[in-house]
This record gives C-alpha cells, sequence and structure tokens, in this order.
C-alpha cells in the first residue's frame, strides 16, 4: 500500500463529510477509508487547518456508524481494559509504538508541522485515550498496522 493511504476528496465527498460531522469539514486533503458503499468513513486532515491551527489528528473518523461504535466502547470503559492489556504485554506496546510511528510519518508527508512533533493521536504511544481516532487509524490504514485501532475494531463488531 502507498504510503499515506488516501484518494483525494471529491466536492460530493466533503460534503459528505461536512453531513456526517455536522459542521463544514475543515482541512481535509483525503478519503481514507470508505464503507462498502464507497462513503467516507475516515478522512486524512491536513496537520494545519486552515486558520493556522495545528491539528495533530490526521486520520478523523467521520462515518456516523463508526463514530458511534467508538463512543459505545469508550462509554463501556473499554479504554481501561485495553490501557491494562499495554501495561502487561511487551509485544502489544511494541506494536503499538510501531502504530504511532506510522502515523507521526504518514501525517508528515503531508506537512510537518513543528508543534506536532513527536505527537500522533489516540494517546499512542504509551497509552489508549480516544478509541475514535485509533479506529480511525486502524481503518486507513489497514488490518495489522494499529493493534488497539484492530481490537476495537473487531470488538464493536463495527462492518462498513
Amino acid at each position: 500500500m502507498s504510503r499515506p493511504p488516501f484518494t483525494e476528496p471529491s466536492a460530493a465527498d466533503i460534503e459528505t463529510v461536512s453531513e456526517q460531522l455536522g459542521r463544514e469539514a475543515r482541512g481535509v486533503v483525503g478519503i481514507a477509508a470508505r464503507d462498502s458503499q464507497g462513503v467516507p468513513a475516515v478522512v486524512a486532515t491536513s496537520p494545519r487547518l486552515p486558520d493556522g491551527s495545528p491539528f495533530p489528528t490526521f486520520y478523523y473518523l467521520c462515518h456516523p456508524e463508526a463514530v458511534a461504535a467508538a463512543s459505545r466502547l469508550e462509554a463501556a470503559g473499554v479504554m481501561n481494559e485495553y490501557n491494562e492489556m499495554l501495561a502487561e504485554d511487551e509485544e502489544l506496546r511494541d506494536a503499538y509504538a510501531r502504530a504511532h510511528a506510522q502515523y507521526i510519518a504518514d501525517r508528515d508527508l503531508v506537512g510537518e508541522v513543528p508543534e506536532l512533533a513527536g505527537i500522533s493521536a489516540g494517546g499512542m504511544p504509551t497509552r489508549v485515550k480516544c478509541l475514535h481516532a485509533l479506529i480511525g487509524h486502524a481503518l486507513a490504514a489497514g488490518p495489522g498496522v494499529n493493534p488497539i485501532g484492530d481490537l476495537a475494531i473487531e470488538r464493536s463488531g463495527l462492518k462498513l
């Protein structure tokens, strides 16, 4: 897979994403994942928004079903379980650290923002903070890249 893994958004994509978010989509540079019907599920967002502010969440989850799935898991406290798994499993920690590095590398291909140096999203590389960001990364990068995102997708039963 070429990096970063996204396609240029069409005007219709931007309109769809804006509807999904309930606000104007900002800084979208690509569609990083789609559902089985071709509807945007994850956008790639510029690391610097049009107003100049830094934006670390490169892979932004926008599909309503995926957002709801992440929210259900967060409400159930699954992040605590995943944090315990990270604390106990060296292999998982190493894979999560690699996901963090890949996330930053993908974003840096679009633009490097000094304020974001070393920062990815979702709590990577040491904790699980936001399943929305981790699921977005896992959907964009594909299985096997972000282990916590993969676990969350599996646990949620999400099928896009």
